[in-house]
């Protein structure tokens, strides 16, 4: 099987926010505050598998508002922010749309995302995830948490399943409002 092949059961991306759609860096404001950068191509990847009906879900032990707002922005209806048990939150998820685990690829970062990356059938992470996370991860990617990882395993698949380019006389091309 070639690298490329390895993609062809994905039908559900999960991903968690910091270390994976961000940098992982966070910018301290004086107020408190906290800001995190995103990547808007990841953004364009995500809106794509969304219009190819491909589910997109977010869990994160996070709590930002303003990133939330953002995917919800890209049209991401199943966010899960502020958790503290992923299992959970992921079970509830495959339970409510009755998805198969075989089907599911979630990109973790972290601790925090190892079990339930050890659950579904393609376990993938950034190229500058924690030692643990890279020992059980199917896919490497050779993108940073966000510098393009996220669009990196979508447009794989995408690509894969002839979903990722689409003729403009086929269907009007995705808009760039992200």
């Amino acid at each position: 099987m070639n690298e490329l092949e390895r993609f062809q059961d994905i039908t559900t991306f999960i991903f968690d926010v910091d270390g994976v759609l961000t940098n992982s860096q966070l910018l301290v404001m004086e107020d408190g505050s906290l800001l995190r950068q995103m990547n808007v191509r990841d953004g364009y990847a995500i809106k794509r598998a969304l219009e190819q009906d491909y589910k997109v879900c977010v869990i994160t032990g996070g709590k930002s508002e303003g990133v939330v707002a953002r995917l919800q922005g890209l049209g991401i209806v199943d966010i899960y922010y502020g958790v503290q048990d992923k299992v959970e939150v992921y079970r509830d998820f495959m339970d409510l749309y009755e998805l198969d685990d075989a089907n599911v690829l979630y990109m973790g970062d972290d601790v925090p995302d190892y079990e339930v990356m050890r659950l579904v059938g393609f376990p993938a992470c950034p190229q500058d995830a924690c030692p643990e996370i890279l020992s059980i991860a199917k896919y490497v990617s050779h993108r940073g948490g966000g510098a393009g990882a996220v669009r990196d395993v979508i447009e794989r698949t995408l690509r894969l399943h002839g979903k990722w380019i689409v003729e403009a006389d086929e269907e009007e091309v995705p808009s760039s409002d992200f």
